[in-house]
Formats: C-alpha cells, sequence, structure tokens
C-alpha cells in the first residue's frame, strides 16, 4: 500500500467515526425531542418496511436513470440532505435557526459539489440518519435490519450486479450517496482529474471500479469482467458509499439507547460497551473492505461492516453481562 492511500484509510476512518459519534451524540437528544419514527421500535416488521423501501428506492433510482430523470434524483438527494441536517442542527439551536445552516448545506451541494462540500453533507446525513433509525429500531429489528441488508448488498454487487449500475449512474451527480476520500492534496471533483476511481457502497451499498481516463474497460451493468486493477499510485480518489456508513450505525445507536449494558459515562455521548464494541467491530470490517479495494476488485460492503458490527455488539454485551437473549432482543418473545 503506497503512503497516500495509507493517509486515504485513515481519512474514511475518521469519517466512520465521525458519523458514529455524531449518531451517539445525537441520540439522548433526538429521544427527548420525540423524534421516534415508529410507535413500536421492538416490531421486527420495522425492518422488513425498511428493507422493501430500500429496494424500491433502488429500483426507482434505476429507472430515473434508464429515462434520464438524473436531474430529479439530484433535487431529492440534495432536499433530502437539507432536511437530515436540519434534524442535526436542530439538537444544537432552535428549529428555526437550524434552517439556516440547513439551508446553507443544499445550496452548496447545488452551486459547488466539491468532494469535501459533498463529505460535510453525507456525515451530516449520515450522524442524522443513523440517530433517527437508531431510536425507532429495537435490538431485535436492528439485528435482523443489518443480516438482511448484508445478504442483500452481497446478492446486488455479486449475483444481480444491479448496485453496480446504480453506481454508474451516481457517480455523474455529485451528490452525498458517496463519501469522496482525495488521495492527492490537488484533487478535485468538479475537474475530473482521478485516472481512477474506486467505489464502494453506492446508494446502500453497492461497489463498482470506474477508470474514466485509463485503457482499461470499466464494470459494466450487463455484467461484463471487471477492470483490470490500476496502478497504486495512478489512483487519485476512492469512493465509498454513505450507506456503509449508516447502517452499521444504526446497530450502534440501537444498541446505546435500548441495551441494558451500563452507560459508560462518557461525556456529551450516551455510550455503552455494547454500542462501543459495535463501533470497534465495524471499524475492523472497513479495515479489510479498504485492503480489498485497494486491490481494485469491487466488493460488497455491508457483509463486512455489518458482520463486524453485530460481531462486536455481541461480545460488548457479553462482557457487560447481558444475558444473550436479551442482547438479541428476544426476552420478550420467548
Amino acid at each position: 500500500m503506497f503512503p497516500r492511500e495509507y493517509r486515504g484509510v485513515a481519512f474514511v476512518v475518521g469519517l466512520f467515526l465521525v458519523v458514529q459519534v455524531g449518531a451517539l451524540a445525537l441520540v439522548p437528544e433526538f429521544a427527548e425531542s420525540g423524534y421516534q419514527a415508529v410507535e413500536n421500535p421492538e416490531n421486527p416488521a420495522n425492518s422488513v418496511l425498511y428493507v422493501v423501501a430500500i429496494v424500491a428506492m433502488t429500483g426507482l433510482m434505476l429507472a430515473a436513470f434508464r429515462y434520464d430523470f438524473d436531474g430529479a434524483i439530484r433535487l431529492l438527494i440534495v432536499g433530502v440532505s437539507a432536511w437530515l441536517s436540519w434534524y442535526v442542527f436542530s439538537a444544537l439551536v432552535s428549529p428555526l435557526a437550524a434552517a439556516v445552516p440547513a439551508v446553507a448545506v443544499a445550496v452548496g451541494l447545488l452551486v459547488h459539489p466539491e468532494w469535501y462540500v459533498i463529505d460535510t453533507a453525507g456525515v451530516l446525513m449520515g450522524a442524522g440518519a443513523a440517530g433517527l433509525f437508531g431510536i425507532s429500531f429495537g435490538l431485535l429489528p436492528a439485528l435482523i435490519l443489518l443480516a438482511v441488508l448484508a445478504v442483500y448488498d452481497a446478492v446486488s454487487v455479486y449475483g444481480t450486479e444491479h448496485m453496480l449500475s446504480l453506481a454508474e449512474g451516481v457517480m455523474d451527480l455529485n451528490i452525498p450517496v458517496v463519501l469522496v476520500i482525495p488521495l492527492s492534496l490537488s484533487y478535485s471533483l468538479l475537474d475530473g482529474e482521478s485516472a481512477s476511481e474506486e467505489v464502494s457502497g453506492v446508494g446502500e451499498e453497492a461497489e463498482t471500479d470506474e477508470e474514466p481516463d485509463s485503457g482499461h474497460d470499466s464494470d459494466t451493468a450487463d455484467g461484463s469482467d471487471a477492470a483490470e486493477p490500476a496502478e497504486a499510485g495512478d489512483r487519485d480518489a476512492f469512493f465509498i458509499g454513505l450507506g456503509d456508513a449508516v447502517i452499521p450505525t444504526v446497530l450502534i445507536a440501537s444498541a446505546a439507547t435500548f441495551s441494558p449494558a451500563a452507560d459508560l459515562a462518557v461525556p456529551l455521548l450516551g455510550v455503552n460497551l455494547p454500542a462501543l464494541l459495535a463501533m470497534v467491530g465495524t471499524l475492523a470490517g472497513l479495515l479489510v473492505l479498504m485492503r480489498w479495494v485497494i486491490r481494485g476488485r469491487a466488493h460488497a460492503g455491508l457483509p463486512l461492516l455489518n458482520g463486524g458490527a453485530i460481531g462486536g455488539y455481541l461480545i460488548g454485551s457479553v462482557v457487560a453481562g447481558v444475558p444473550l437473549i436479551e442482547a438479541l432482543g428476544l426476552a420478550g418473545i420467548l
């Protein structure tokens, strides 16, 4: 691994940490403000409905790309970004005052969608979404959600490959469904000077290789052979899907909210040992994923990330003295 790729990995780990810590900081404020999205967070049907919504949204976006409605998708994502940013800022200032920076996020994405604007909006979206879903999904629904989406991710990347098509569609829109990881100080997303780009987890989870300026063929939606790995020194940026940061963080926020484990009394954060080790497990999975991405191959992100989060959460629960049946959210069922 080249030194600048080490810096890229450190940067993406930092972005994941900001999303995770941000979600944990927002959870108490969101819960106190009554932002819980469902009446019964312990109902496993919540996970099923969310997965159906993800599949439907994926289909909608693919149809929009096919029939040249890309602009509508861009406006939709920018609007969602402003909405989630408002939730985040409203935890710090009054709801009316929070509208000002939320609108500024939307304007920035529309007027100057450079990589640092996209990353800022993505981090705000990720922390806000994970916090909202974390207080709305109990332990069992959160575990079901992560397990199902990990399988769906693998099927959509290695099987149907429709997430690769989605990745190709969103790359030209410059919207915060991906986090941009620059590998050089001179990199500009708007100039399009990247010699080769790696995508992991676009939309929810998909990833693909794109090499717009190289002589290799890129991945295509019809299942053609993957591109040859680019030389390590040629890369100017990595891209990793925002969903790869958000989905495992849902379990982290859920553990902090619903686990009976003792609070660790960390200032400004509502965190316990299961949530903390779920963070560690997610980051361990991320390091493995980035090692694979650096080699130039397309990989599904959530099997590793969600698997690490679930494993870390269960280990943390056992160490914290929470019975396994209770950690799985089955105590009220069995």
